[in-house]
């Protein structure tokens, strides 16, 4: 049967002005990629390619051509897809990170029956959750005093802080004020610093930041500085977790060498900037050959995207808090099964999808 495709666009919105070091976004234009066999039109596969502004290879202008292009190819049979087999190299998609997380997703949901069952596991049956972190957004002081405050009544045991965006005084005395609140015993912490920090001061930073028994930082300094990263990684007080860094590295030989160059205590997979979930998966096996530990994290995707890397994180055997939660984040979100239950992200079965506007 002949796989035909369709796009389609859709305009996020914020509840707030979602803030990091790079400045602050009100919305996020996101693109649903439908998958269906010409003979079984209703029967759809659905992926979404949502690359972000300052941080995505592929958030570009042509980006939408590039899709057009894409859905040419495969519907006037010039390039055929096939469920069950790898995305064909014709489409090179190798500039293209989000929109082959998008094409994989959805063929993916295709082969499953197109019901956002991506893959069968505890989690995607409604049988076990996911721990996640708490996400904590830059602003002034207050905002962020009121998010933390909502997170721990909401019952999360891992709070992640956006910093960088603050004086840096400043967001010591927030963690000050969480770990006086909250022991380490109790509650651990992450903070992600999105490169906001220079090599000449991320050490100094760093020890400062040891002082609130900090789980990990994630990109310290700006990707791109392998010698400058692998100094902070041997002798920081902080263990450091790779984000940024990993964009844009798609052979398995430029992988094995930068952790092995780098040597991180974690990586942070977030399958919209690395290429998919088969790329992803190919840098946990990477990352657990040489001991270093990794997490998965949502890249602002809608609840379409998210659903996709949740189902792909419940494959494995989850023991530290993963960067799920954002499906709270915007006004106008796919409603879907997803829900977060005490710092648990749950895909409750008795929920249905509102697919209407896709």
């Amino acid at each position: 049967m002949s796989i035909r495709l369709r796009f389609s666009t859709r305009t996020l919105t914020f509840k707030f002005d979602a803030r990091t070091s790079r400045g602050a976004i009100s919305d996020h234009k996101v693109f649903y990629i439908s998958a269906f066999k010409e003979q079984e039109p209703l029967v759809v596969g659905i992926g979404e390619c949502a690359p972000l502004a300052g941080l995505s290879i592929d958030f570009r202008p042509d980006l939408a051509d590039k899709i057009a292009e894409v859905v040419h190819l495969v519907n006037t049979g010039k390039v055929q897809l096939a469920v069950g087999a790898p995305l064909p190299h014709d489409l090179l998609l190798e500039e293209w990170p989000a929109l082959r997380f998008a094409l994989e997703t959805a063929m993916l949901d295709l082969e499953n029956g197109g019901k956002r069952q991506v893959f069968n596991n505890a989690f995607s049956r409604g049988e076990a959750g996911i721990p996640i972190n708490g996400l904590i957004w830059m602003g002034d002081a207050n905002f962020m005093q009121q998010q933390i405050e909502k997170k721990l009544k909401e019952g999360y045991t891992c709070l992640k802080l956006k910093i960088g965006g603050l004086d840096f005084t400043q967001e010591l005395e927030i963690l000050q004020r969480i770990r006086e609140a909250a022991s380490a015993s109790c509650l651990t912490i992450r903070v992600d610093a999105n490169g906001a920090f220079s090599p000449q001061d991320a050490f100094k930073k760093l020890e400062k930041l040891s002082k609130y028994a900090i789980h990990s930082i994630e990109q310290p300094i700006r990707q791109g500085q392998p010698e400058a990263m692998a100094q902070l990684c041997a002798y920081s007080p902080v263990p450091i977790a790779l984000d940024e860094e990993l964009i844009g590295i798609q052979q398995q030989d430029a992988k094995q060498q930068l952790l092995e160059q780098v040597k991180p205590q974690y990586i942070i997979l977030k399958p919209s900037l690395l290429g998919g979930l088969a790329a992803s998966a190919q840098w946990i096996e990477l990352a657990e050959q040489q001991e270093i530990g990794w997490w998965m994290t949502s890249a602002l995707e809608s609840n379409i995207g998210l659903n996709a890397i949740s189902q792909f994180t419940g494959n494995y055997d989850i023991t530290m808090p993963q960067g799920l939660g954002t499906g709270q984040l915007y006004h106008n979100n796919i409603p879907s099964p997803l829900q977060i239950r005490h710092g648990e992200l749950w895909y409750d079965q008795v929920k249905q999808w509102d697919l209407s506007e896709v």
